[in-house]
This record gives structure tokens, C-alpha cells and sequence, in this order.
């Protein structure tokens, strides 16, 4: 068992420095930004707009990447579809590197965008396929981990680094992912798709350790191996249209907590606060995502995976309506205002009122980003990577990171217009709606999969 653990760790380690490196691509913009703002050299200068879209271009590739994504890993494999991805990662960062213009930072922004889509697809997919079921949760919510691994690792180099240097720095976790997976398996179940039965058990052979009966677990897998290739008919059967809809709201309740607006504004939320190195503040909110994601991981296999995203969607609730308390408070006469930069008008209120309850704003803040790290970060994605059939694996996925990253450029490119049109604090309360809706939601649509195999997963579906 302890060689077996430790195979399947090494290739969970080499999928995962995928997630790190998408990671690395979200952290960047955050140190980078102030940078450019004030660079002397005009054509790289940044005004508002084009900060705003270097932030955000990101989604926009990673929207792509998902469609793109969704289609290799049922052509190609899972396998070769992460060592393919660390090519956009590279060329992205040395398009940066080599940047003489703001179109050549958007276009490399892209590019690594486009690589962050296909590695949130394909990285979960493999973990889940490679896995079993004792520690699938753990290994599952690593991906998550690794996420926020890499933003709280560009906050922290990005407080010495300069930009160019930061994304040489940025580059390096794909490379290291090129080259761990080569010597990695491919899953045994897109092997057996293919017809490729002695390649699966030799996968399995490495996976689970020679005192593993590895024909068993195959003829387990072949069972719910079906024919290659899907129909768009197919999609009227309920084994899989359902998966693919609850996949879909997943991605869909987890952009609309506001977690991107929040994390949008975090810096200034704590210069508000009295906390003069931005900077540094940054660092501490990564630093919260870092261990309550570690602590989700830790247990989710114990607890399953609905009583975290319950936790999760409560905790977020109260933050949100606290942070909605805090603007209703601060900025009583001035929610109306024709400028609808919520910044703007919060530095305009009454300075004893907005330093007497900071404190309010700080704690809403760490109590957010700890429940979103707790359930709504890392279940949905543990999730979508264990509901659907193997045949509707690819096309399925790619449908749940478009509608992820879909939803992630929206929340974060309007939030300004949701708070000249609903008021900040009414925007605030809207979220903390959808947390309790997320709530409903997991109580009666989610299935728990904890301790099941893949395969009994796809039986529930196909019986219910």
C-alpha cells in the first residue's frame, strides 16, 4: 500500500504543478499592475482601462482554453493534453518577457490564459480517473491548493521582483510539469476507452503497487466503459444531461458568491483599514486561502463533499451581508451617486465613520475568502471531475470551465456597473442572496460522492 501511495502521489504531484502554474497566471496581474501604472516607458503604461482588462483578459483565454480542453482530453488523452498545455504557459510568459507594447502584454496575458483553461479542465479529470476512492477527495481538492499555492507565491515574489523577472519566475512550474509528466501514466480508463488493455493494467500497475488485483479494477472500469464517441441525442438521456446540469450550476453559484469582486478590491478594502503596505495584505489574504484550502483537503473525505460547500455557502453569507452592513453604514447619504466607483465615493464619506468600523470591512473580508476556500473554492471542481460519464468526460467539463470563466470576466469586469445600479451595499446583499441560494442548491441537487468509485457514480445516474 505504501508504494502503491506513493506512485499515485508522485503522479497526482506532477498533474498538479499544472494548477500551480494557473495559479502563478491569476497572482501575477496583482503585483504587476502597480508596476505598470507608473512604468516610465509610455507604450507599457497602463491607464485604468487597460489594468482592468491585463486583470481580466486572463478569463477570456482561459474561456477558450476550456473548449479546447474539452476536446483534446477525449482525443489525445489526459496525459499528453497537460504536457501540450505547458507550451501556451512558456510562450505566454516570454511574449510578456519580451513585451514593447500594451497588445503584446494583452496577447501574452491570453495565451497563458488559454493554457489556465485547458489545465482546469484536464488536471481534475486526471486526478479523479487515476485516484481511488479513499483518498480521491484529498487528492481532488490538491488542485485548489495548488491554485492558491501559486497566487500566494506571486504575491510574496512580486513584493521583489520586477515584472520581467516575475514571469521568468512564472514560467518555471510548467516547464518542471513537462517534464514530471512525461514519465507519468496515462489513466486507466482513457486507456481501456481505447481499447488499450494491457497499457491500462500496467497504468494500474503503477498507480496501485504490485499487490493490487489489477484484471479486477479493470473489468470494474470496462463494465461502465462504453463505446467511443457521443451523440448530441445523447444528451435527452438523464445520465447525462443531469451530471452535465448540476456541473454547469456548480460553476455558475460559484462565480456568483462574488469571490473575483471581493478579491478585486481586497487591497484597497485593507488600505482602508489602516494597513499602509498593500502589498503585504495581499499576502495575508492568499496566505488565508492557502490553509483553509489545505484544511478542506485534510478532511473532505471524512466530512464528503456537501457539508462543505453547507459551511462554506453559510460562512459566506454573513460575510457578504456584513460587508453590505459596513457600506450601508459608511456611505448612508451617497449610494446614489451618478459615479458608480464604490472607491471613489468610500474615500468621499466621513473619515470618522469609515476608520471607527474598518475593523468590520477586514473581518468580513478574512471570514469570505476562509469559507469560500473551505467548500465553494475546491468541491465544485472536485466534483465535476467525479459526476460525469466517461464518454461525456471531455465535452461535459468543457461546458463547466466555460461557464466558470464566462461568469469570472463578467462578475469581475461589471462589478462597478452592479454597484451603480444596485447601490454597493444592495451588490453585497445580492451575493450574500446567492450564497443562500448556493445553500438550496447543494441540499437538493448535489449527490454526495464520497467513498464511491467512479464507476457506482455513474450507476447512480444512469438508475435515478
Amino acid at each position: 500500500l505504501r508504494v502503491q501511495n506513493k506512485k499515485l502521489y508522485l503522479a497526482t504531484f506532477a498533474a498538479v504543478l499544472g494548477p500551480l502554474s494557473f495559479g502563478f497566471v491569476l497572482g501575477y496581474s496583482s503585483p504587476v499592475i502597480p508596476e505598470l501604472r507608473k512604468i516610465n516607458d509610455p507604450k507599457l503604461r497602463l491607464d485604468s482601462s487597460q489594468a482592468s482588462w491585463f486583470g481580466s483578459v486572463v478569463t477570456l483565454g482561459a474561456a477558450a482554453g476550456g473548449i479546447l480542453g474539452g476536446y483534446l482530453v477525449d482525443k489525445i488523452g489526459r496525459k499528453l493534453s497537460l504536457m501540450l498545455c505547458s507550451v501556451p504557459y512558456v510562450f505566454g510568459y516570454i511574449v510578456i518577457i519580451s513585451a514593447q507594447n500594451v497588445w503584446m502584454l494583452y496577447f501574452g496575458r491570453m495565451l497563458t490564459g488559454l493554457a489556465s483553461g485547458i489545465t482546469s479542465l484536464v488536471v481534475p479529470v486526471y486526478i479523479s480517473e487515476v485516484s481511488h476512492p479513499e483518498v480521491r477527495g484529498m487528492l481532488g481538492s490538491c488542485v485548489q491548493l495548488m491554485v492558491v499555492t501559486g497566487i500566494l507565491g506571486a504575491y510574496v515574489a512580486g513584493i521583489t521582483l520586477k515584472w520581467r523577472w516575475l514571469a521568468v519566475l512564472c514560467s518555471f512550474p510548467s516547464c518542471i510539469m513537462l517534464l514530471f509528466m512525461s514519465f507519468m501514466p496515462e489513466t486507466p480508463r482513457f486507456l481501456l476507452n481505447q481499447n488499450k488493455r494491457s497499457e491500462a493494467i500496467a497504468s494500474l500497475h503503477f498507480l496501485r503497487g504490485p499487490h493490487v488485483d489489477h484484471a479486477l479494477e479493470c473489468r470494474q472500469i470496462e463494465a461502465s466503459v462504453q463505446e467511443e464517441g457521443l451523440n448530441l441525442s445523447e444528451f435527452k438521456n438523464p445520465s447525462i444531461y443531469r451530471p452535465l446540469l448540476i456541473g454547469v450550476a456548480l460553476m455558475f453559484f460559484q462565480q456568483v458568491t462574488g469571490i473575483n469582486a471581493v478579491m478585486f478590491y481586497a487591497e484597497t478594502i485593507f488600505e482602508d483599514a489602516n494597513f499602509k503596505d498593500s502589498r503585504m495584505a495581499s499576502v495575508v489574504v492568499g496566505s488565508i486561502q492557502v490553509c483553509f484550502t489545505a484544511v478542506a483537503a485534510l478532511i473532505i473525505d471524512k466530512t464528503g463533499r456537501k457539508v462543505l460547500l453547507y459551511i462554506s455557502g453559510i460562512i459566506m453569507a454573513l460575510s457578504t451581508a456584513l460587508f453590505g452592513l459596513y457600506f450601508k453604514i459608511v456611505l448612508p447619504d451617497r449610494n446614489n451617486s451618478s459615479n458608480p466607483d464604490v472607491w471613489f465615493t468610500l474615500n468621499s464619506a466621513s473619515p470618522g465613520t469609515e476608520s471607527s468600523i474598518s475593523w468590520l470591512a477586514v473581518v468580513s473580508l478574512g471570514l469570505f475568502v476562509a469559507g469560500f476556500a473551505l467548500g465553494w473554492g475546491p468541491v465544485p471542481w472536485l466534483v465535476i471531475s467525479e459526476i460525469f460519464p466517461l464518454k461525456a468526460r471531455g465535452i461535459s467539463s468543457g461546458a463547466c470551465v466555460l461557464t466558470n470563466w464566462v461568469m469570472a470576466f463578467l462578475i469581475t469586469k461589471e462589478f462597478n456597473d452592479f454597484t451603480g445600479f444596485l447601490t454597493s451595499y444592495g451588490t453585497f446583499w445580492l451575493f450574500s442572496a446567492f450564497c443562500c441560494l448556493n445553500v438550496t442548491f447543494t441540499a437538493f441537487c448535489v449527490p454526495e460522492t464520497k467513498g464511491q468509485t467512479l464507476e457506482q457514480i455513474e450507476a447512480y445516474f444512469r438508475r435515478s
